[in-house]
């Protein structure tokens, strides 16, 4: 299963700030996060993204890259299939980004992707009118009704102004939890506890749709 993290400051930051700390996040997991990785960051009100397709603690990271806002993935792939840089995350065009944790079992979507987690972003964005908190609502009880059995779906997309962070899950509560951190300059949403930016980490409830503005 795969590491996500969002981040958004007051302030303008270097992109290295976060990817160092997810980065050991990422090799100290429990889970192989070695697949590939990625970054989206906004840019003159544009999302940009960057993808490696070598374990992200092997990696170098691009320098001197700031930005008020930022999207990471660390991807482990399912049966360790499909180990592609094109289907390394964030997702997404220059106005949105998705990151996605999480297994599905047996899902029924008659809907392009590449891979499972495409397939669910597509499927929602089917919905989408005004704003992602409906498309998100109806999306997931589809895609749940569609689905065997799901292990976990956790999820953030992210557009300019509002990200929106979705999280489920039905076994290890302990690596699926979302953890959110909140402060007068920041917030971010990790699969883990970072300890580099404090000890004011709460969790994310399953089934609740988290918006950030």
């Amino acid at each position: 299963m795969c590491r996500i993290l969002f981040a958004k400051e007051k302030n303008i930051f270097n992109v290295e700030k976060y990817l160092s700390p997810f980065s050991l996040m990422c090799a100290q997991s429990k889970e192989y996060q070695g697949h590939g990785w990625g970054f989206s960051y906004l840019q003159n009100g544009k999302w940009e993204t960057y993808k490696q397709i070598t374990p992200i603690w092997e990696s170098v990271f691009p320098k001197n890259i700031k930005t008020e806002q930022i999207v990471i993935h660390a991807r482990s792939a399912f049966e360790d299939k499909g180990i592609k840089i094109e289907n390394n995350m964030p997702f997404g065009d220059e106005n949105i980004v998705y990151v996605f944790n999480g297994e599905l079992r047996k899902t029924k979507l008659n809907i392009q992707g590449r891979i499972g987690a495409e397939k669910i972003f597509n499927f929602i964005n089917r919905f989408k009118k005004d704003s992602y908190l409906n498309a998100i609502e109806r999306g997931v009880k589809i895609i749940k009704k569609r689905t065997e059995y799901t292990r976990a779906m956790n999820f953030i997309i992210s557009e300019k102004d509002a990200t929106y962070v979705y999280s489920d899950f039905n076994e290890d509560e302990e690596y699926f939890t979302l953890m959110q951190l909140n402060d007068n300059n920041k917030q971010i949403v990790c699969s883990q506890i970072l300890p580099d930016f404090g000890n004011n980490w709460n969790p994310i409830p399953k089934k609740e749709i988290r918006i950030i503005k």
